[in-house]
């Protein structure tokens, strides 16, 4: 996260002011969380800011989920109503984009989100996620996949639909123009 440092104070404030106003719209997202305490960590942690202005400028729209009380850290995810467009057409992982023989992706999800300092969905977050809106009507996102079903060349991704959210598979080397992945991050 040594990308930090380039954010300047115009820029930390923009992103911060952005991201205050996406907290005040959906209050319901954070029940019983402060806005100023969260502000707070994020001024206290210019790498988590970095990350955050990631997850904005690939179209995430991040905003905070949760606290968790045994560590007292803020949780943020991607709340974008569709899987964040800067992130799509990608593969799970480096293993299934190097499997590709012609038609690489430029990406795999794991990869930018390790880039990115953030952290892939679980499919329980996901679904956590889910019961704050309807989520992925129309794209579909990589969920962190199981290692024994990721050994065997599978990976799993979430959507939305008829009111339900599905779980399926794809090759780990699979990617669409519609499916991206949703990101975590704890401050």
């Amino acid at each position: 996260m040594h990308k930090a440092t380039n954010m300047n104070e115009k820029q930390r404030g923009e992103l911060l002011t952005i991201l205050k106003a996406r907290f005040d719209k959906n209050m319901d997202r954070h029940n019983g969380i402060e806005w100023m305490k969260v502000q707070e960590k994020l001024e206290d942690n210019p790498g988590k800011l970095w990350s955050l202005n990631e997850m904005e400028r690939t179209g995430g729209e991040p905003d905070v989920v949760g606290y968790d009380k045994e560590t007292g850290e803020y949780i943020f995810y991607d709340c974008s109503l569709e899987s964040p467009e800067g992130r799509r057409s990608i593969c799970y992982d480096r293993v299934g984009l190097e499997s590709r023989k012609e038609h690489r992706p430029e990406n795999s999800a794991i990869d930018m989100a390790t880039s990115m300092g953030l952290d892939l969905l679980t499919e329980e977050q996901y679904r956590g996620l889910q019961q704050l809106g309807d989520f992925d009507t129309k794209t579909s996102s990589w969920v962190k996949t199981p290692p024994d079903i990721r050994k065997l060349g599978g990976a799993f991704f979430c959507d939305r639909r008829y009111d339900h959210v599905f779980v399926y598979h794809n090759g780990a080397q699979s990617y669409y123009s519609t499916r991206g992945f949703r990101g975590s991050l704890r401050v």
